[in-house]
């Protein structure tokens, strides 16, 4: 019993320190995804090591560092749960009208067509993003664009196609490739009806895992182009899709202080939206960044429609006046630039053959 539980804790003491490590290799990477649980394991591991285990010098070193680690998981992770505060958002006259936004990997392989279309037709969004969607996809949702007939179309058969469909006219909408030529990015430009002009940029950067990229450059490098390309626009902005990394991630932080956003998910909740058809290995892959001009009002999982992902709902208001979240935005360090243009030149040199093997399927 006593060597099984050391293995079990060395194991779990090794996969939560590797993602301090900045190598960018997926087997450092892979384990920021795996923090929920892993914390849960340790628990278990470290309540049936103080049972069942003997108390010698091993187990208490080995039990002590499991403690500390636990504590530093739940320190990380309590802001992204209703624990942790979070100020009430509340209209005023100065708002803008109400924007719902729904962001979905429908995974390409997926072809439960219709109950994406029935998940539009419940909630009416103002927009709604697809990611993974090929030609089949773009086919199936013609019947769509009745109502919503402002679109931007990236379609792509290696899985990161990706449209974006609004009943709210374009102002200007661009498409970037900031890392590789096929993985898109949308930037779209809005006004809502009362004047406040706002940005949706969608995002779908390929993750470091053994079965797609080894390294997360060209994810990192992607993300850290669109943080770039939003701290110079000066423009309310709203970042939404399958960024292939999670909040807590050394990505995700540098990227929320490159583009000074704020993230969404602190103070509502984990709201894992992957894997969907294994509980267990959950984890929040699509995530919400916005201004502290754009005011969250509702931030949700929705219903299962077939894909391995769960659809993002995000409500919300801009208001160019109400001062009160910009307490929340973060900035880089003068040692933090300095990584954030080394990853974006090693985002922009890195080649993949992955995603033509995978289109020409």
């Amino acid at each position: 019993m006593e060597i099984f539980l050391a293995i079990l804790s060395v194991l779990l003491i090794i996969l939560s320190i590797l993602p301090f490590f900045r190598s960018q290799h997926w087997v450092f990477r892979v384990p920021e995804f795996m923090k929920i649980q892993i914390l849960v394991l340790q628990g278990i591991l470290f309540s049936s090591s103080i049972i069942f285990a003997e108390k010698n010098f091993w187990m208490w070193l080995l039990n002590a560092l499991q403690f500390i680690l636990i504590l530093y998981h739940l320190y990380i992770l309590i802001r992204y749960t209703k624990f942790y505060k979070k100020k009430e958002v509340k209209k005023n006259s100065t708002a803008s009208a109400t924007v719902k936004v729904i962001s979905v990997n429908v995974y390409q392989f997926n072809k439960n067509f219709q109950k994406l279309h029935q998940l539009i037709a419940k909630y009416s969004p103002d927009i709604f993003i697809t990611m993974e969607s090929n030609t089949d996809w773009e086919q199936a949702n013609r019947k769509l664009e009745k109502n919503y007939p402002y679109t931007e179309k990236i379609t792509l058969e290696n899985t990161y196609g990706m449209h974006l469909y609004s009943k709210i006219p374009f102002v200007e909408s661009t498409v970037h490739f900031f890392v590789a030529d096929d993985v898109p990015s949308i930037e779209a430009r809005f006004q809502t009806a009362d004047g406040h002009d706002f940005v949706v940029f969608a995002v779908h950067p390929p993750p470091p895992s053994p079965t797609e990229e080894t390294t997360s450059k060209e994810r990192d490098g992607d993300l850290l182009c669109v943080a770039k390309k939003i701290k110079e626009n000066q423009i309310p902005s709203l970042v939404i899709g399958d960024f292939n990394t999670v909040a807590w991630s050394v990505t995700s932080i540098l990227f929320r202080k490159t583009s000074e956003l704020i993230d969404a998910r602190v103070g509502r909740g984990i709201l894992a939206t992957f894997h969907a058809k294994y509980w267990f290995f959950r984890v929040p892959l699509d995530l919400l960044f916005h201004s502290p001009e754009i005011f969250v009002e509702k931030l949700e999982t929705l219903e299962h429609i077939g894909s391995d992902h769960f659809p993002i709902l995000c409500q919300f208001h801009i208001n160019l006046y109400d001062k009160k979240q910009e307490e929340e935005v973060k900035t880089l360090k003068p040692e933090e630039k300095e990584v954030v243009e080394e990853l974006i030149e090693e985002g922009i040199k890195e080649e993949s053959d992955n995603r033509e093997e995978i289109a020409k399927e």
